[in-house]
């Protein structure tokens, strides 16, 4: 095989790996940003589902039971 295509090779493969190193941290970056957002974001959401009712119930029941219309 000619020297210079060996060399155009070598060098095509060094930066195929460079690139494939940069992508990987990339997805990982990206991965961290989902799973942060997630535990920041959506689980106080579904925990506030359970929350406010309990809340609510507590409330309500310190009112005397009368509830929230005042009957």
């Amino acid at each position: 095989m000619d020297p210079e295509l060996r060399a155009r090779l070598d060098a095509q493969d060094q930066a195929i790996a460079a690139i494939y190193a940069s992508a990987e941290k990339s997805r990982k970056y990206f991965l961290w940003t989902l799973i942060i957002t997630i535990v920041t974001i959506v689980l106080p959401i579904i925990g506030m589902l359970f929350a406010i009712p309990m809340l609510m119930n507590a409330y309500s029941s310190a009112l005397g039971g009368a509830g929230m219309l005042g009957l």
